[in-house]
């Protein structure tokens, strides 16, 4: 190159700040993909891969000042105190490091291509291009000016997707020329990651690992498996990286997100720990032990490696965020929104800090603050192709029903009914969470000035007759809680169910001596659904971001295609740990299923088809049987449970259907769902009527007898209605604690306290979706219910509807703070 070129370069050097010299093929456009998908589950961001940046070596080059020590007094200098000879310093340092890609005989050469080099490193791609450009007008082939064009253009493409094209156009004739080094693959693969070309990627990553393995490679494909869902491979690939090259705690944080996307939580934490023996201060381990300890249901040891993170950051935005929504999902609001106003102050526009802020204000009755709140979220527009945040899509439906709650804080719950007066379309997309899209709606009233926010309660200001009944409340609400991953335990939703509870026993207690109950402002007696609706509305006001809504209610159209409640058990490699104790049960369900099919379809192969599922352990291996022996069976199958009705003996109706559909193990899904049309829903509430009328009847003879055998054949008939109120799910949250919680209120109505706690693994609606009968549902709840003659002293116990008879006063009992005088119970 002329000295005249060189001195343009040096002009435009001389305009820019340069701190010192690195650059450095980390990947971070793939890596922001990667913490894109991480963030989701509260893991690393870009700006914390940088801080570990000393984990990874550089794939290509790293420039370093000589004459500048990092720390050191004076500071590094900038480059406007930079002169000529200190570039060209620079540029022969590079040459000495022997960091030029595809050197040539020439020196003076490779001292251009080094000063290309050092642009790029600075950040100066434009200049970096024009310089490279020069050397190619002297030498159209030389292949590393090819390269260095490619990776300038590669840069630029992260601001300008144009470039994108430009670079792998450059990057694909420099393969051409030299197709045996590997880190032109990997920098291919870098530019086509961000453009959704993963599976290309992922080919010229395996390709440069063909050609050099290294820890960087490994680590590098296992972050855009990661991305593809792959679990299995990705952790295969960390693994190895990890073996290559031990010391690298980012590594095993990445391999430990594998097992905890697969719900193997205990792997997960492990490894965890894992990470933090190679690095003590790794925030993002302990913000991710945090987490897995959440899906496991382990609060203390939750919030233990929480606190940690933000002991060695207080300013740790993604650890406020999550210990304020578990802190949330735990009952304790006014901590969560400590969390949140902080996550606030350092980053503003934090949509999730802001929605869960105005939410923990809403279900503690502050309706100001809280709306306040989510209408910043909801000025949060998506830009012009840009997906809406979960916040933003719900934001609207909060808001509306925040409002709706406010105008009725004041009035009995008695007096108005949630179902009916909540428009039918709104209804139906909340619950279905669909985008706030609903034609000629009509918004919920403001915020009245005259009705003002729930005040704190102290909880001594109740009388000691309603400080038992609280403490009887957290007591029986924690009876309910599952001793299964993925459920945290919720101090709130168990006072509320408690309280539930109660009103329950009450309500039937006296349905059975004949008295009336006051409903949707009437006096009448009372009915199945009243007695469930006891339920719903503790359930609905103890977490008011979930919308608890009778399915039947819902607009008649949308009933008539059927809501579907799906739960996916497992997709592709993400296993739902809340429920994998029943795995097996389902398992053996579809086994029986496929034979009865068989036996009536294909009796001459039966015995081939039962010897291949002897050979099934898992679900996962049921989809290649089925293809063997079944033309039909291409992408997938279904299989349908039935439930039988005591009413009418020999007739069946519609349970659940179970869906196994893929390819191939590992890109599977299998999943649950229960289609609640008007039809199936009015089989179902002619059975629940049936019971509930025999109900009615023996309670009332109940009380006028003293023989044990009516208790027992109450309990059997509380829990057969509960077994087809299950089975049904005719709510759109919450059926399992609202069912479970109507069971301990109808049984000490019947002289029945429940003792025992629901045993680990075991969900009350999925017990009585996988038995095959309401008998064998009952004979197993009783199993673990323990159940005992029920204390004399519960009769005494003041009103709960007549405590609490309006919203304002169930968030007051809510909010109140019972820790330190309440009794505890083991």
């Amino acid at each position: 190159m002329a000295p005249a070129n060189r001195a343009v370069v040096l002009v435009a050097l001389s305009l820019l700040y340069l701190s010192r010299a690195i650059f450095s093929t980390e990947y971070f456009s793939t890596l922001t993909l990667f913490n894109n998908e991480l963030h989701k589950q509260g893991c690393s961001s870009l700006s914390e891969w940088e801080e570990y940046a000393a984990d990874c070596e550089s794939s290509i080059l790293q420039l370093e000042d000589p004459d500048c020590e990092e720390g050191s007094n004076p500071p590094c200098e900038s480059v406007f105190s930079l002169n000529a000879e200190k570039i060209l310093n620079q540029a022969k340092l590079f040459i000495e490091q022997k960091k030029i890609p595809f050197p040539v005989d020439n020196h003076n050469t490779n001292e251009e291509l080094a000063i290309g080099y050092v642009l790029i490193g600075n950040g100066l791609y434009d200049e970096a291009i024009k310089h490279f450009s020069l050397l190619l007008q002297g030498d159209p082939e030389l292949v590393s000016a090819i390269y260095g064009r490619g990776i300038a253009y590669g840069k630029k493409s992260l601001q300008d997707i144009k470039n994108a094209d430009l670079a792998l156009y450059e990057l694909n004739r420099v393969i051409t020329l030299e197709p045996n080094w590997p880190e032109v693959y990997e920098q291919r693969a870098e530019i086509l990651s961000p453009l959704g070309r993963i599976s290309e990627a992922l080919g010229d990553l395996t390709k440069a690992i063909q050609l050099q393995p290294s820890a960087r490679l490994f680590r590098h494909r296992g972050t855009l498996l990661f991305i593809s869902e792959d679990y299995v491979a990705a952790m295969e690939d960390f693994q190895q990286s990890l073996e290559l090259k031990k010391n690298q705690p980012i590594a095993m944080l990445y391999k430990g997100l594998t097992f905890f996307h697969r719900g193997m939580l205990k792997e997960a934490i492990e490894t965890f720990k894992e990470a933090l023996k190679l690095k003590s201060d790794f925030i993002d381990a302990y913000k991710s032990l945090g987490q897995a300890y959440r899906e496991l249901g382990d609060f203390e040891s939750a919030m233990e490696s929480f606190q940690k993170a933000l002991m060695l950051n207080q300013n740790h935005i993604q650890s406020l965020q999550l210990r304020g929504m578990m802190l949330y999902h735990h009952g304790s609001l006014q901590e969560a929104i400590g969390n949140f106003k902080r996550c606030l102050q350092l980053e503003p526009y934090n949509e999730v800090c802001q929605y869960m802020k105005g939410l923990s204000h809403v279900a503690m009755g502050q309706f100001y603050e809280g709306i306040k709140a989510q209408t910043k979220v909801m000025l949060n527009d998506p830009l012009l192709g840009q997906k809406a945040s979960s916040e933003y899509l719900k934001v609207k439906y909060l808001r509306e029903y925040s409002r709706y709650l406010h105008s009725h804080l004041d009035i009995p719950v008695a007096e108005y009914n949630v179902d009916q007066d909540l428009p039918g379309n709104f209804k139906n997309h909340w619950a279905k969470n669909l985008p706030f899209l609903i034609e000629d709606y009509e918004e919920q009233p403001g915020l009245q000035p005259h009705i003002k926010d729930v005040l704190p309660q102290n909880f001594d200001s109740y009388s000691s007759e309603v400080q038992k009944l609280i403490c009887t409340a957290d007591h029986l609400g924690a009876l309910m809680q599952y001793d299964t991953p993925g459920f945290l335990p919720n101090k709130r939703i168990h006072r509320a169910m408690g309280l539930a509870t109660l009103e329950v026993m009450q309500a039937m207690h006296r349905t059975w001596s004949n008295s009336k109950v006051r409903v949707n402002g009437k006096t009448r007696q009372m009915q199945w659904r009243d007695m469930f609706d006891i339920a719903v509305k503790w359930r609905r006001i103890a977490d008011p971001d979930q919308p608890v809504l009778w399915l039947d209610q819902m607009p008649a159209r949308s009933l008539s295609r059927g809501f579907n409640n799906h739960i996916n058990l497992i997709r592709g490699q993400i296993i739902n740990i809340r429920y994998l104790a029943y795995f097996d049960n389902i398992l053996d369900f579809i086994k029986d299923r496929i034979l009865v099919y068989h036996g009536a379809y294909n009796p001459r192969g039966l015995l081939e088809v039962r010897q291949a599922l002897e050979n099934v352990n898992k679900v996962e291996d049921l989809l290649p049987i089925m293809k063997q022996f079944n033309s039909k069976t291409r992408d997938g199958f279904t299989v349908n449970s039935k439930v039988p009705s005591m009413k009418d003996t020999g007739k069946e109706y519609d349970g659940f259907t179970i869906t196994i559909t893929g390819d191939r193990v590992g890109n599977m899904l299998f999943s649950v769902e229960t289609q609640t049309t008007e039809e199936r829903t009015q089989q179902y509430q002619s059975e629940i009527e049936s019971i509930y009328k025999d109900l009615t009847a023996k309670g009332k003879a109940l009380m006028l007898s003293t023989e044990l055998g009516d208790a027992d054949a109450l309990c059997n008939l509380i829990l057969s209605l509960v077994y087809y109120f299950c089975n049904l799910m005719p709510l759109s949250r919450g059926s399992s604690v609202v069912a479970y919680s109507v069971v301990m209120g109808a049984l000490m109505a019947s002289g029945k306290e429940v003792i025992g706690r629901i045993p680990k693994g075991k969900l009350v609606d999925f017990e009585a979706m996988t038995t095959p009968s309401p008998d064998s549902f009952s004979k197993t709840a009783k199993s673990w219910m323990n159940l005992k003659s029920l204390p004399s002293w519960y009769q005494s116990l003041p009103s709960v509807a007549e405590t609490f008879p309006s919203t304002r006063t169930m968030i007051e009992v809510l909010n109140t703070d019972s820790s330190s005088h309440c009794p505890k119970k083991s």
